[in-house]
């Protein structure tokens, strides 16, 4: 099963937060450059994302719309159906970050590596991915604000303005200087996602090391750990199961019916673990654990499944054709004869 390192990575700064949290004056430094990092992040998406190629992506709008509804309609009702499992099952911060978790928007880059393996529509699943994380900018913390209300880490109009501050502003800054640092951003594309990785690992060593200063972690027992991730492996099966049989009764091809299944059963650490950072403030840490576990479960399992639609791809292929062999048979015999 794959593991993704960059998981290791993010397993590595917590118990570095763990062991050496950032306290007095080296938090405050922390604190601020966690956020001039969130800001960044969202300064970099914007100066990604095309809005040309996003508007021609619309042609293909029933596709766009069913991975949208899949995110942000379907994966919420799940998250607000699992309130019943509080207090028996999950604790009360816990079902916070698991509620968060299923309003954050879909990935893009693994969305696009899976669809590929399974030979899916993979310039749908590149369209997809990119109005996902252009509609979570705004459709996540407008969720969050709405179903979270005033638990987690506490929701206000200062909030509501450090999201814009923090992840539209820079956003839409992106999107304007485009047009001249769009070229630098392709040229040193794997330069800058080091520092976008560099950048998120920096916001969970500050979300990590508040939560140990405020002892935070004595709230999660194994037993509870156990019961997430449980909770986690079957919101996840009807989202897999959801994606692919309702893209069949919805009449779409087999390679759309792939990337809706990935693009629309997926959530994005990458977007997902700044984004808690401003809207949790204190309560960050709890808040990111269920993104960060679901994260590498949604990983192990789409590498099986993609593996498995790239066989039945292959078979599909080579299987033989009994009709047309017959009528080519045919075709020849009466030229010979």
């Amino acid at each position: 099963m794959p593991i993704d390192p960059y998981i290791l990575l993010l397993l590595g700064t917590v118990g570095l937060a763990a062991l050496f949290p950032a306290r007095g004056p080296a938090a405050d430094v922390a604190s601020g450059a966690s956020t001039a990092a969130v800001a960044l992040l969202f300064f970099l998406y914007g100066a990604r994302l095309s809005t040309r190629e996003a508007l021609d992506g619309l042609r293909h709008w029933r596709l766009h719309v069913t991975v949208l509804a899949c995110t942000f309609l379907v994966f919420p009702l799940l998250g607000l159906a699992a309130r019943g499992l509080v207090p028996v099952i999950l604790t009360h911060p816990l079902y916070q970050g698991l509620l968060f978790l299923t309003l954050v928007p879909s990935t893009v880059q693994s969305s696009i590596a899976f669809t590929s393996m399974a030979r899916g529509n993979v310039p749908a699943a590149i369209c997809a991915g990119s109005f996902s994380s252009l509609v979570g900018i705004v459709a996540t913390p407008l969720l969050a604000a709405s179903l979270l209300g005033g638990s987690g880490g506490g929701f206000s109009a200062d909030s509501l303005l450090k999201i814009v501050l923090q992840l539209l502003v820079p956003f839409l800054a992106g999107q304007v200087l485009r047009r001249w640092i769009g070229g630098f951003v392709t040229r040193h594309k794997r330069v800058l996602g080091l520092v976008d990785r560099g950048s998120i690992l920096l916001v969970v060593y500050t979300a990590f090391s508040v939560g140990v200063v405020q002892g935070i972690w004595h709230q999660v027992s194994p037993a509870r750990l156990g019961g997430l991730v449980v909770v986690e492996a079957v919101i996840l099966a009807v989202m897999l199961l959801l994606t692919w049989y309702g893209g069949k009764a919805l009449r779409f091809g087999r390679a759309d019916r792939i990337a809706i299944q990935f693009a629309g059963s997926k959530k994005s650490l990458a977007a997902g673990l700044p984004m808690a950072s401003v809207l949790f403030g204190a309560q960050a840490a709890l808040a990111v654990l269920p993104l960060m576990l679901f994260h590498q479960m949604q990983l192990i399992v789409c590498a099986v499944i993609a593996k498995r639609r790239a066989r039945e791809a292959a078979a599909e292929v080579s299987a033989p054709q009994p009709a047309a062999a017959t009528r080519t048979s045919v075709g020849t015999g009466t030229r010979s004869g």
